[in-house]
């Protein structure tokens, strides 16, 4: 079942840009912290406080992202416009983390992160997509292997960022490498998804 699912260009672009998103938001788990206390210099009270703002700034994305979409496909009639739009401004938007590099203010970089983590949940519509195009007999697995890829995130993504820090001693690196996962998902939507559109599987599979 599972490799009748890896014949579809289209989800197999599905599950690598989840992988994607989810990494940037085990960059913000995992890391963020430690970025706050090591690199701009607040103490562990301060950045446990000023990390809950780029989350409730993703919460709200997150949110926002389904109303806006809803909105454009009643608008439009075109799911694939619909689901993508707001995929994309959101993930170019994450990648917007990279800008922390160059700034010298602590609290214009969690404004920046503040609008990257805004951004990754108004880009976070996976599972809506997968709603959208899983093939109706195997939801159930589509969404399991779509979950997997993310978990796949999980476990590499702070592993990465580690060796990164441990090689260069900065965190320039990791965000260059947490901010490219947002380009890469807008790609994987743009050239590999394709047109949105229900799998129809093969009934002689």
């Amino acid at each position: 079942e599972i490799g009748q699912l890896f014949r579809s260009r289209m989800l197999v672009g599905i599950f690598i840009a989840q992988y994607c998103i989810t990494s940037i938001t085990w960059f913000f788990m995992t890391w963020f912290p430690i970025y706050l206390v090591k690199e701009r210099g607040f103490d562990i009270l301060q950045a446990g406080f000023v990390a809950a703002i780029p989350a409730l700034c993703g919460l709200v994305g997150g949110v926002s992202s389904g109303f806006i979409s809803d909105q454009l496909l009643k608008k439009t009639g075109s799911l694939s416009l619909a689901r993508k739009t707001p995929i994309t401004i959101g993930l170019l938007l994450s990648s917007s983390i990279v800008l922390c590099n160059y700034a010298d203010s602590a609290w214009l970089v969690v404004a920046l992160m503040s609008v990257a983590f805004f951004g990754k949940g108004f880009g976070s519509l996976g599972w809506t997509v997968v709603a959208d195009t899983a093939p109706k007999e195997l939801i159930g697995t589509t969404g399991g292997v779509f979950n997997a890829f993310g978990n796949t995130a999980g476990i590499i993504t702070p592993v990465v960022i580690g060796y990164i820090l441990q090689s260069t001693g900065s965190f320039e690196g990791a965000l260059i490498y947490v901010g490219a996962h947002g380009l890469l998902a807008v790609l994987s939507y743009w050239l590999i998804v394709g047109k949105i559109t229900r799998v129809e599987l093969n009934s002689a599979s």
